[in-house]
């Protein structure tokens, strides 16, 4: 099972360590430095997954999640946040933005797998 995934956060080591966590089990993982940056990215790939953070610079996860939305390709990907966030009224916004779901970090890559295999069915 080769799924494509883009990984959108402003943290080269985070963006490290989801490909660490996911090529090794055979997810093919595209990177972006943040939101604008991956709605670039999002353009040249058709992505089965999208994983975003939510604070980063330009645009942010929830300017990233509504972009992608935006897009009619892309109205039933997937979106996981990965992020540092717990408060339950951001999961609110991000849900009502068009996210799929919402992990913790520091993740265990494990989760993030079966997360991701979840998500794509």
């Amino acid at each position: 099972m080769n799924l494509q995934v883009l990984a959108v956060d402003d943290s080269r080591t985070m963006r490290d360590m989801i490909r660490f966590a996911l090529e090794p089990v055979g997810f093919t993982v595209h990177t972006a430095d943040d939101g604008i940056h991956g709605t670039e990215v999002l353009s040249q790939i058709e992505p089965d997954v999208i994983i975003t953070d939510i604070n980063m610079p330009r645009m942010d996860g929830f300017g990233f999640i509504d972009a992608v939305r935006d897009r009619s390709e892309h109205r039933s990907t997937p979106i996981l946040v990965l992020t540092t966030e717990a408060a339950p009224e951001l999961k609110m916004r991000a849900r009502a933005a068009g996210a799929t779901g919402w992990i913790v970090k520091p993740f265990d890559p494990m989760k993030l797998v079966k997360a991701l295999q979840m998500v794509t069915g």
